[in-house]
């Protein structure tokens, strides 16, 4: 490979303006393409073989009125004012009819208008007609026994004063008289007085009750128990209600909800906050609008990289090389990315990360193949001869660890979930193009350029740099000769500082972003909160449970099911199909999206579903926001294993073949696994603990992305490749041409240090200025990139790697004999290129 490459280095230096025509043209031609065929970025995601996957697939088609996406409009009256006033009334119901018209809109549901609709069935249901019928009998009984009561007290009253005027006071017999007259004029009245006949007196009753219902005049006591029932059965409205929710259904799914019906929503709430409500929006679609896109801060990373790279060359010409590679390899990439939107889904997070990995990898890259150039021309080489070999050189290890990135990056597609996979593809497109550029364009730039590539130096810098890339002693071997002298202690230091590093990983939880993850001043945040604090924050994480059965009653019967487990704060009505074979029922859970009861809630009714099934003869699944994130997290927990199986397994493979050892290759895949376990658990402290939260501007939350660690696993692994094939084959160089194994280790860190460690601090500072991006999707991943790179660079390949190199002298580079013929020899250091190739021009 190396003579190819070396070969491809000399005919891109020689014919320079073609190869720059051809890349010139390639840019303008993918260019083109991605204007033409762009689509916008969706963030809507489908998790195959999943239930709650399957279930939105089969709601899709018995409920396609209901197959969009939703948002949630939040309502909040003033201090110590209700939102069912008059004026906030009014003010709510102008708001969704506002609504109602924006284009993309389905259908908004009204509090108000649902509170109307209870209020009449349940003023015209048979229970409340009951009810009052019963009441009104009870009425009448009572008005009968009164008049009864009433006549019977007249007629003693008479009866008394007939005796009384008879018998005079003291009169003997008058107490005898009076009491024998008292109860004749009961008995009088008992006998005239009519009997109660409930069948005369009923129609009577059902008349003045039909009355008072079309009259709308109920009773007070029933006016209030009307209300209070119908609000309890309208989860809109919280129980003080100070708030209601207007819940949004789009056309389209969330995330392919166009921006303009997004901005129509979020401007509809203007009358609503004039007359003093607060307005808050929610769901996946207004997170979607407000993170979507690459919004240029991230190129505080390149300002740093150009910085770096001008202490490190001392030149400026040379210094911006390496950047515009990187934007040349990272613009083709991008803009074929673009251009094959229509086939791939692209997700919004998607092309950060391939930005991110395109600019960070591609400044690298050229990096190496330049840093190799100068250090060839200062010792008098051919520029022509010395960018064919540092091609064929560091270009070697350059193919070497874009090709492992781009494998690993791939590798994602073992998870079966798409977006992952389009997430893999897409930034293997970057990777890819930064290789090409690195060993295609790069030296036609320098044929450009000739002996000119150190133009441009900077006063106090350019000679810095020049003598460091000759001297003997440097801080690079100063350094490699520290951690070399007491070996085991440098190995057991590195091993705890990384084995504390691994702590937090204990409490790691994983799920997908909720509105409670946004920014603290986002409107989703402000809606989550209310919403939390109003309803309860299972409002926030309701899980939709779907029952398919001919028998209508069946949903009623899994309904009081629902009711009676624990973790259930509320449980809705059914909501049936068209066709009245399959409902709907929302179950609200006591505790929020990311907590460990909700997803238990989750497995119990999977879990207890079976008995239902077979009680109500149904078939039951659940889905929902909730319930896909559960899912989601659950399935690439399964996968991770046999990806990074197959990770730490291809780096085994690859770096035998390269190095020829059997030490190194385990010694690079522990490192690696330390790295990202590191990594890991920094993620962990920063956004679940939320420790220096604050001064990185991040909202601390509940969970993890779920899919991090396995995007880690893919990005970090070949980053971390790269600076163990920098170091080591420099030290394998030393070592096979002679030098002792231990003073290997220092004369080879010496000559690839300085070019590791400006390689590590671009890709550091790339990945760091994504942490301040408004994509909360991609914070987490950047953060984690950036303290993976920090602690491999480092930590694990600049102190443990020549510390165990050290320890383990000479066996170092061990290989059992039968495994010297069968592997097959990947020369990525150009030794066969020294005998192939003579030098010439060297001018020595």
């Amino acid at each position: 490979m190396a003579t190819l490459l070396y070969h491809l280095g000399k005919f891109s230096y020689r014919h320079r303006w073609p190869v720059l025509l051809a890349w010139v043209v390639l840019v303008a031609l993918l260019a083109t393409a991605a204007v033409t065929f762009r689509v916008p970025v969706t963030d809507s995601f489908s998790i195959p073989g999943t239930e709650s996957q399957e279930t939105v697939d089969m709601l899709q088609e018995r409920f396609p009125e209901r197959s969009g996406g939703q948002a949630t409009v939040v309502l909040t009256a003033p201090d110590d004012e209700n939102v069912t006033s008059q004026t906030h009334e009014q003010a709510v119901r102008d708001t969704a009819r506002e609504i109602k018209g924006i284009d993309g809109v389905e259908s908004v549901t009204d509090p108000f208008e649902l509170y109307e609709e209870g209020y009449d069935e349940a003023l015209h249901s048979d229970e409340l007609r009951s009810t009052l019928m019963e009441s009104g009998m009870e009425q009448a009984r009572a008005d009968y026994d009164s008049e009864l009561s009433s006549a019977e007290d007249d007629a003693v009253e008479q009866a008394r004063a007939a005796v009384e005027a008879q018998y005079p006071e003291g009169a003997p017999g008058r107490e005898q008289a009076l009491k024998q007259a008292e109860e004749q004029a009961r008995e009088q009245v008992a006998a005239q007085a009519p009997v109660f006949d409930e069948e005369t007196v009923r129609p009577q009753v059902e008349e003045e009750v039909d009355r008072r219902i079309a009259d709308d005049d109920l009773p007070q006591e029933a006016v209030e128990e009307i209300d209070d029932q119908v609000k309890q059965e309208i989860p809109l409205f919280s129980e003080d209600e100070t708030t209601a929710l207007l819940a949004v259904q789009f056309t389209e799914p969330d995330g392919s909800v166009a921006s303009e019906t997004v901005d129509a929503l979020l401007d509809s709430g203007t009358e609503a906050e004039q007359a003093g409500l607060t307005v808050d929006f929610s769901g996946q679609s207004i997170s979607v609008a407000e993170v979507s896109g690459i919004h240029g801060g991230e190129g505080v990373g390149l300002l740093i990289a150009l910085v770096v790279l001008a202490l490190n060359f001392g030149a400026v010409v040379a210094a911006g090389i390496p950047i515009l590679m990187a934007l040349a390899g990272s613009g083709a990439g991008m803009a074929l990315l673009y251009a094959l939107s229509q086939v791939l889904d692209l997700t919004s997070t998607a092309p950060l990360l391939a930005l991110m990995l395109g600019l960070a990898v591609g400044i690298d890259y050229s990096l190496f193949i330049l840093a190799r150039h100068r250090h060839q021309i200062l010792e008098g080489m051919d520029p022509k001869e010395s960018t064919g070999r540092a091609i064929g050189t560091a270009g070697s290890a350059v193919v070497f660890a874009g090709v492992t990135v781009v494998i690993a990056l791939l590798g994602l597609a073992i998870v079966r979930i798409p977006f992952l996979t389009v997430m893999g593809m897409a930034a293997a497109m970057t990777v890819t193009f930064s290789v090409l550029v690195a060993i295609t364009l790069l030296p036609a730039v320098l044929g450009l350029l000739g002996t000119k590539v150190g133009s441009g130096r900077i006063p106090g810098l350019g000679a810095r740099a020049e003598r460091a890339l000759t001297a003997e002693s440097t801080l690079g071997s100063r350094w490699a000769a520290a951690v070399t002298r007491r070996p085991l202690i440098t190995t057991l230091s590195v091993l705890i500082v990384l084995g504390l590093a691994l702590l937090p990983l204990q409490d790691m939880r994983l799920g997908l972003p909720t509105d409670k993850s946004s920014a603290p001043e986002s409107t989703q945040h402000q809606a989550y909160d209310t919403v939390t604090d109003k309803f309860g924050e299972g409002y926030n994480a309701s899980l939709l449970v779907v029952v398919e059965s001919d028998d209508t009653g069946a949903a009623d019967q899994v309904r009081e099911d629902l009711e009676g487990l624990d973790g259930v704060t509320a449980v809705q009505p059914p909501v049936h199909n068209d066709a009245e074979d399959t409902a709907m029922i929302v179950v609200v859970p006591d505790e929020g999206p990311s907590a460990e009861a909700t997803e238990g809630l989750l497995h119990d009714i999977r879990d207890a579903r079976q008995g239902w099934e077979s009680d109500t003869d149904s078939t039951i699944t659940v889905t929902g926001a909730t319930a896909t994130s559960i899912d989601t997290s659950e399935r690439i927990a399964e996968a991770m294993p046999l990806f990074l199986s197959v990770v730490v397994g291809l780096a085994l493979v690859l770096l035998m073949l390269v190095f020829r050892s059997v030490l190194v290759p385990i010694k690079a895949a522990l490192g690696f696994v330390l790295s990202m376990g590191a990594a890991l658990g920094a993620t962990v402290a920063v956004f679940q603990w939320g420790y220096g939260s604050d001064l990185l501007g991040i909202t601390p939350t509940d969970t993890l992305l779920s899919f991090l660690p396995i995007v880690l696993i893919g990005t970090l692994f070949g980053l971390a490749m790269d600076y163990e094939v920098f170091l080591v084959s420099r030290m394998r160089e030393d070592f096979v041409h002679g030098s002792d194994a231990r003073r290997a280790v220092v004369t080879g860190f010496r000559s690839s240090a300085r070019v590791v460690v400006s390689a590590a601090v671009i890709m550091i500072s790339v990945f760091a200025s994504f942490v301040f991006s408004d994509n909360t999707t991609i914070q987490p991943v950047a953060f984690a990139l950036t303290i993976g790179v920090l602690v491999d660079a480092f930590l694990v390949r600049m102190t443990l790697v020549p510390a165990v190199m050290a320890l383990f002298g000479k066996a170092a580079w061990w290989l059992p004999r039968w495994m010297e013929r069968v592997l097959p020899n990947v020369d990525i250091e150009g030794e066969n290129l020294r005998t192939e190739v003579p030098e010439h021009g060297s001018g020595r």
